[in-house]
């Protein structure tokens, strides 16, 4: 009995020294990856989250901008790389309209491990004022009245904004001419100019243009209102069963061990919520969410699946 006491106390105490040996995580700085260029706003959500993941962990969270291709190029980055824990990425909606559009050299759907989304919101449509269309329903109206009369902006082909305002078209029956703008910049200004009639993006790229009566939203893309434009209608009142959104969520490559994407999930979970980032979020018109891993996941295949509809139904293809 005293032997096999002794041989039991042993084992504990060698398991115990082994978990103690192996390394923490992070035990060095992760890298977060940004499939962007600086400014954007998936730059700006990683780096509002970055410095308080810094702290919570006590190592750096550096951000990594690896623009290119849709954001197809950062994904492959992060989807390549060595799946210890220290690399994430930040993704925004656009993953999922690229891999509608690009051949991709990764699963976007089963060669990742979702960590949660962190965000949701609408996407806004726009017109200049000397528009005459008054309301969406007179938009809707004039373009059936003058088939390919009207020109709608967009931030570059296949772009979410874009696809939004495709799947609108598809599901209200237009003829209309899409007219890509490399950037939201030059298509603010040929809304403005007159050069389109119609622009649907960010309420982070529009809201200063309608607040100051540059610009009037005629719609809103979700399901429901935005409380950021509670008199604005969703598109969905008059196009029944229409629903666009724009997003931004986090991910590691597959083979992340599971307790570390639980500790991130719960990460977002707790970040969100903190009420300078909540606050921001709220000011730039979007919702924070958090999900589940696997929650995560159904929604970017969902996702994934919906705009390939569309790029096929439309034809769409990148130059």
């Amino acid at each position: 009995m005293i032997g096999r006491g002794l041989v039991l106390v042993l084992m504990v105490a060698a398991t115990l020294a082994a978990a103690h040996a192996q390394p923490s995580w992070p035990s060095r700085p992760v890298r977060v990856v940004v499939p962007f260029p600086p400014g954007g706003n998936t730059d700006i959500i990683a780096r509002l989250l970055t410095p308080r993941l810094a702290e919570e962990y006590g190592q750096q969270f550096v951000v990594d901008n690896r623009g290119g291709a849709g954001g197809t190029v950062g994904a492959e980055i992060a989807a390549r790389a060595n799946p210890d824990g220290h690399t994430i990425i930040v993704i925004a909606s656009t993953y999922a309209s690229s891999a509608a559009l690009y051949k991709l050299p990764y699963d976007p759907v089963k060669g990742i491990a979702p960590v949660s989304l962190i965000t949701r919101g609408p996407l806004v449509l726009a017109v200049a004022p000397a528009m005459k269309a008054a309301n969406l329903k007179e938009l809707i109206e004039l373009a059936r009245a003058k088939p390919g009369a009207l020109n709608f902006g967009s931030s570059g082909t296949g772009s979410v904004p874009h696809l939004a305002t495709e799947l609108f078209r598809q599901m209200a029956k237009l003829n209309m001419v899409h007219v890509p703008y490399k950037g939201d910049t030059p298509a603010v200004a040929g809304l403005m100019g007159g050069e389109v009639q119609f622009f649907v993006s960010s309420p982070l790229v529009l809201m200063p243009h309608i607040k100051a009566g540059r610009l009037r939203a005629l719609g809103v893309t979700t399901e429901q209102r935005s409380s950021a434009l509670p008199d604005v209608p969703a598109i969905g009142e008059f196009v029944p069963g229409y629903a666009a959104a724009s997003w931004f969520g986090m991910w590691a490559p597959k083979g992340t061990p599971k307790d570390i994407i639980a500790r991130l999930n719960q990460s977002v979970a707790r970040l969100i919520k903190v009420p300078e980032v909540e606050a921001r979020f709220r000011a730039d018109g979007v919702e924070p969410v958090h999900t589940t891993p696997d929650a995560f996941g159904r929604f970017i295949a969902d996702e994934i699946e919906k705009w390939s509809k569309v790029v096929k139904a439309g034809n769409i293809k990148i130059d």
